[in-house]
């Protein structure tokens, strides 16, 4: 039997030959980036190039089945001065080469081919893949838009059988903002373990503090994934790590592994990370206040527009405003490149109801508020 991948259509869709036709014209602005190497967001060179000097003379391999114990012990005292603390051991955390792969370790170490995992009905378009991989079926529980994206803990209790084997959790969420700010009743009563994807917890906009997931519900096994793609601008340099509070040690020795067999996680990634910890907190802040600024302007100039709706974001880096008078997405989309603006449709991101479109404010500020002022007048 053929896999699900070989039978994937890799033919380039309407809406990607028009981007790419709009782009060849060269004044094309497109809101929907997400790499921050490419907006200007490039990690001071010089803290990387002192911290990694030292590395090349003394450079072993000697592999360790969790990670480096200092780049582990760094990410302990992160999670340490969290609010609310998330208190860990060394012990607790593993490295891996991605929030990706961390996903996938923990597909494998939960689920079984034919198990389900609850998921956002509403969510970047990734797990699909990887539960693909290992035959998982994914089942999707619903975000409440009025209710500022909240979990509708009924579609949870709904959905949740004897092969449920855990549930997934973005905060803050990506595409919508929405962060878990208190503990919810219905994670403790299924008792399911919960896989919290946090790598957006510095970008807060309406909400205060991102607060980890697992000091909420520390009688839960609540595995935690970070990395340095967001948290430091850092996606070529390729680093995650997957956090287990106390409930979820008992899966540790499995996870190790697990990992052992992988040991994707490379080494330089590693030995830079307490230094990123220890010096990269300015850099961090500057990007946070450039997305903040963004979300401002675009929440500003939305504000009185006759078929923009967006509410601030309670955090991350991006608005999922809902567009009045349209109803077909794709058609939203092509009539904005047509005005020399590219947005995601809402259905990049599941099954949304209404018109949304996605933008980044993770974007070059003259180039988001330029784009910014494209689409309100497009849709003026």
């Amino acid at each position: 039997m053929a896999g699900v991948f070989s039978q994937l259509d890799l033919t380039p869709t309407r809406l990607e030959l028009a981007r790419r036709a709009r782009m060849a014209r060269g004044d094309l602005i497109d809101l929907t980036s997400s790499n921050p190497t490419t907006q200007g967001l490039i990690f001071p060179a010089d803290i990387l190039a002192n911290a990694a000097t030292p590395y090349w003379s003394t450079r072993r391999y000697h592999p360790d089945p969790r990670g480096d114990l200092a780049a582990r012990t760094a990410i302990v005292t992160y999670y340490a001065r969290r609010s609310p603390p998330l208190i860990l051991t060394p012990d607790d955390v593993f490295l891996t080469a991605s929030t990706s792969e961390a996903y996938s370790l923990l597909f494998a170490l939960l689920a079984d081919p034919g198990d389900n995992l609850l998921v956002p009905n509403v969510t970047y378009p990734l797990f699909e893949y990887l539960a693909a991989m290992r035959n998982l079926e994914l089942r999707s529980y619903q975000l409440d838009e009025e209710r500022n994206w909240r979990i509708n803990a009924r579609s949870l209790r709904r959905l949740a059988d004897e092969r449920t084997r855990a549930i997934l959790i973005v905060s803050p969420h990506n595409p919508t903002g929405a962060i878990i700010d208190a503990s919810i009743a219905t994670l403790d009563l299924l008792g399911i373990p919960v896989i919290c994807d946090e790598v957006f917890a510095p970008f807060t906009y309406a909400a205060p503090t991102t607060p980890p997931l697992a000091a909420l519900h520390p009688e839960l096994p609540v595995f935690t994934l970070n990395g340095i793609s967001k948290l430091f601008a850092l996606p070529d340099l390729k680093l995650g790590w997957i956090a287990l509070n106390q409930p979820a040690r008992q899966f540790a020795a499995r996870l190790e592994l697990l990992n052992d067999t992988l040991l994707g996680a490379n080494a330089l990634s590693q030995y830079l990370l307490p230094t990123l910890f220890a010096q990269g907190e300015p850099f961090v802040q500057a990007m946070v206040e450039r997305v903040r600024a963004n979300l401002t302007l675009a929440l500003q100039r939305f504000a009185d527009h006759p078929r923009l709706r967006a509410r601030p974001p309670a955090g991350g880096y991006y608005l999922f405003p809902a567009i009045d008078g349209w109803e077909d997405e794709e058609a939203l989309v092509l009539f904005l490149l047509d005005h020399g603006v590219f947005v995601h449709p809402g259905y990049f991101y599941g099954d949304v109801p209404g018109c949304h479109v996605m933008l980044s404010a993770l974007c070059e500020p003259e180039r988001f508020a330029l784009g910014v002022e494209r689409l309100c007048a497009a849709l003026a």
